[in-house]
């Protein structure tokens, strides 16, 4: 007598709220690592590749470099400030198994000024964890 074993492997997904807590996670540590003057750990919640995009205003800015050369610039210049970020009204949606629709408003308090706006951000799950891909931002 002939015995077969049949393995079924069965992928184990992430429920999703866990995955919705990770996202908000990546947020929150943007948040943390700004209120410090961090903007290298800000930028940590970006995909460091080329692929990266950023929208604001008239601008596209494509890269992570670049990215990070758009902050400096705007935030860390000379007579520039970081001010106090915080993101609030957030929805948080999965689009399938890797990737995640994110919208919201930011407000950052400076010392003679508070801008707010709207964000949309697509981030995509790596094994360095979820990742903005793409961030169109309105003020």
């Amino acid at each position: 007598m002939h015995t077969t074993i049949l393995l079924v492997a069965i992928a184990v997904a992430t429920p999703p709220m866990q995955e919705k807590a990770a996202i908000q996670r990546v947020l929150d540590d943007q948040a943390a690592a700004w209120n410090k003057g961090d903007l290298l750990g800000f930028m940590k919640g970006y995909l460091e590749s080329d692929e990266l995009s950023f929208y604001s205003g008239n601008n596209k800015t494509k890269g992570w470099k670049a990215t990070l050369e758009r902050y400096q610039k705007k935030y860390q210049g000379e007579g520039k400030e970081m001010g106090k970020l915080t993101f609030k009204e957030l929805s948080i949606e999965l689009l399938g198994d890797d990737h995640a629709l994110v919208r919201g408003r930011f407000h950052l308090q400076l010392k003679a000024d508070a801008p707010t706006g709207i964000f949309t951000l697509i981030l995509r799950k790596t094994p360095a964890g979820w990742r903005i891909v793409h961030d169109h931002t309105s003020s």
